[in-house]
């Protein structure tokens, strides 16, 4: 018999054990799906720590898919939800302590969908937003769907919506709030929508703007800054939280332009890894690393995923 006491301190039946307490914050990414020569399944990881070192392939997942909702979760699991090819509904599970193991399915979604934002609570939720919806008289959409983790294998409940219908938007949040921005319908768009998790079946409140129209890059977090990368701009933008309705400032940018890429993120710095470069053409397997305490100067270039693709899903969490 052993008794845990907070801060990592165990009584067991011979004496004191002293064990470590778990990190605060995630401690690796996991990369999965995406596009390549075609469609796979194939999950990276790289460790924040060795970041220079080639990804290491973990998963798979249940099957080949890109093009899906961003990543979300905690920092034990995370979910990937949607994708192509063909409006999928499917919700994988990546289980980071097991993450050699093929990820577990999940949901569904309540629709088909591809090219949508996802954000997380860190504890109970994900919010998958917007997209290309199978059959709908619109195909891109405001829809909101809410994944519950502890219930992860019911069908995803319809929440929202957002103020307006987009797809290949930025997405990423706080424990309270999940911040769409940008994307594109018709054009490109510079609206930041803001979901209000305790009040998710409210239409989200529109924030913002972007300094610029951007879409089809990926997002990262810290408890104050949220930054959008890549898509048809190499340019960075980054907005305040607490000062969300002012127009997000130009940080970075990117060594290049790249679309559909995935992220990956702690509370220092944020991983951008593989996606699609406009010259010469091609996907990259690069992964370059965002320093948020001089978010002005060019993201470095760090190790490489273990294949070059596009349309790919980031999560961040302890391994």
């Amino acid at each position: 018999m052993s008794i845990t006491i907070s801060g990592g301190i165990t009584l067991a039946s011979g004496g004191w054990t002293i064990t470590a307490a778990p990190p605060a914050v995630a401690t690796a990414g996991w990369f999965g799906g995406g596009y390549g020569s075609s469609a796979v399944s194939l999950i990276d990881r790289i460790i924040f720590a060795t970041d220079t070192a080639t990804a290491s392939v973990r998963g798979p997942l249940s099957q080949n898919t890109f093009d899906f909702s961003s990543g979300s979760g905690t920092l034990n699991n995370g979910w990937l939800g949607g994708g192509n090819p063909g409006f999928l509904t499917t919700v994988n599970r990546i289980t980071y302590a097991t993450d050699t193991a093929t990820a577990s399915v999940r949901g569904p979604l309540n629709a088909g969908k591809y090219q949508s934002g996802s954000t997380s609570d860190g504890s109970t939720s994900s919010w998958v937003s917007g997209g290309i919806l199978v059959f709908s008289p619109i195909p891109t959409t405001s829809q909101v769907s809410r994944i519950t983790y502890a219930t992860d294998t019911a069908t995803a409940s319809v929440r929202g919506p957002l103020s307006t219908v987009v797809r290949g938007q930025f997405a990423t949040g706080t424990s309270a709030y999940g911040w769409n921005a940008g994307g594109t319908y018709q054009g490109g768009i510079t609206t930041v929508q803001r979901i209000d998790y305790a009040n998710d079946s409210a239409t989200a409140s529109v924030r913002g703007p972007l300094s610029a129209s951007q879409y089809s890059g990926a997002a990262v977090t810290d408890s104050i800054y949220g930054w959008f990368a890549g898509g048809f701009r190499s340019t960075i933008q980054r907005i305040v939280y607490a000062t969300d309705t002012d127009t997000a400032t130009t940080r970075g940018p990117l060594p290049q332009r790249t679309l559909k890429l995935g992220a990956s993120c702690d509370n220092t710095y944020g991983w951008f890894g593989g996606g699609y470069v406009l010259s010469p053409n091609a996907n990259i397997s690069t992964i370059t690393r965002l320093t948020y305490a001089n978010d002005t100067a060019t993201t470095t270039d760090r190790g490489f995923l273990s294949l070059a693709r596009k349309g790919l899903a980031g999560v961040s969490g302890v391994q």
